[in-house]
């Protein structure tokens, strides 16, 4: 693990040094997605406490490894990703950032869901998680929620995000999908995506928007759709994603985003104290 670790981080320390000066996203201008301000501590928005409610099934998420809403022991690798992402956007100015893999099976929407739950234990933090792996999308089956309608819907002006929204503990909105979405490249590069994206961060100004993508390196969705967000966190899986991937997947998101970091997930072998795999 330190090998892959050691070389990942001289990869993107190569490429920091051609990058151009500045934490904003090339060919974007960010200052039009910047928040006036982060999430204020005290009573939830209207528009948040009007979104349709949903109490978590606590062994459903247990048996789908989602282990943060209640906090604790095992909670703890997670909050600490969870307070190194809430610092680095808020360092930068950034508040969208998506979240992919090189390849399947990475566990990237696992930690996506175990970020939103930690990130709602936070009275002062409002998070939206979109889900825009369309081609298999799997939040709403593994929360147990049933959406009356698609976050793809919500791209394309064809559906409110209300209607594609369940929202836990006041400060948490999970748009999901209802099931797989064809074109989802072709929907994703659309003319609409950007403005309804804008106007989802106008009315309910969360803190973040966490967006899980599909895997890099089986098709071009994430491609597409990089260049609306202002950073992108990469899943890798130990014993599985090799360097080679890893490196192709950051310099070619590089040349659209910024590369937030890596977490190096489904690591068996660490010490006690080196916490949840690998984040920089």
């Amino acid at each position: 693990m330190e090998k892959i670790q050691s070389a990942i981080a001289k990869a993107r320390d190569a490429r920091s040094k051609l990058a151009p000066a500045g934490g904003d996203s090339p060919g974007a201008a960010p200052d039009q997605r910047r928040p006036a301000a982060y999430g204020a501590a005290g009573a939830v928005p209207a528009v948040w406490a009007a979104l349709p409610a949903f109490v978590p099934n606590a062994p459903l998420l247990v048996r789908n490894r989602i282990v943060t809403h209640a906090g604790g022991a095992e909670a703890v690798d997670f909050d600490v990703m969870r307070t190194r992402l809430l610092q680095q956007m808020r360092a930068n100015g950034w508040r969208r950032v998506a979240v992919t893999s090189p390849g399947a099976s990475c566990g990237k929407t696992t930690i996506v869901l175990n970020l939103g739950f930690s990130l709602a234990r936070q009275a002062d933090t409002r998070t939206v998680v979109a889900e825009l792996d369309l081609r298999r999308p799997s939040i709403a089956r593994t929360l147990g929620l049933k959406p009356r309608a698609g976050f793809a819907g919500v791209l394309t002006g064809e559906a409110a995000f209300e209607d594609c929204v369940s929202c836990y503990n006041g400060n948490l909105a999970l748009a999901t999908n209802q099931g797989p979405v064809r074109n989802s490249a072709e929907l994703l590069a659309g003319p609409t995506v950007a403005a309804a994206l804008s106007d989802v961060e106008s009315r309910y100004d969360p803190t973040l928007m966490i967006v899980d993508m599909p895997p890099m390196l089986v098709s071009d969705d994430v491609m597409a759709f990089a260049g609306q967000v202002d950073c992108v966190l990469l899943v890798a899986a130990a014993e599985s994603s090799t360097i080679k991937e890893i490196d192709a997947c950051e310099r070619d998101l590089a040349a659209q985003t910024n590369v937030l970091g890596v977490v190096l997930n489904k690591c068996r072998y660490t010490e006690r104290s080196a916490g949840y795999g690998a984040y920089g």
